[in-house]
């Protein structure tokens, strides 16, 4: 057992909707699971540091999800999340000798964190 996060769902109403949301934001690659209404989500090369995980449909109007996502620049993808009917919830904040960090929702209301390492924020 490693203790590394390994893999995460995201619950949402649409689905679908959902699913293009982070294709056209990070260019995630997705896979329906079976017949079942999950979806795998392919997050990147796998050669590279990160997880991967799922979308699927809620089973509990309160199933919460929170994440974070590794990205180049915030500010791009500031600009990508709102362009894609996203929303900033909490803007771009220093998390001083780390890096930066800022929450959006997705169409569906899920909350979800982007970071961008930066040993020289303040």
């Amino acid at each position: 057992m490693s203790n590394k996060v390994v893999h995460f769902e995201i619950p949402c109403n649409n689905p679908e909707k959902t699913i293009g949301f982070f294709q056209e934001v990070f260019g995630w690659k997705f896979q329906q699971f079976g017949t079942e209404e999950y979806w795998v989500a392919i997050t990147g090369d796998e050669k590279s540091p990160g997880i991967n995980g799922g979308i699927m449909k809620k089973r509990d109007p309160n199933q919460p999800i929170v994440n974070s996502i590794d990205v180049a620049s915030i500010d791009e993808h500031v600009k990508k999340i709102e362009a894609a009917g996203g929303k900033i919830v909490v803007p771009k904040m220093p998390i001083p000798t780390v890096g930066w960090l800022a929450y959006f929702t997705d169409p569906d209301g899920n909350i979800h964190g982007i970071y961008q390492n930066d040993p020289e924020a303040k």
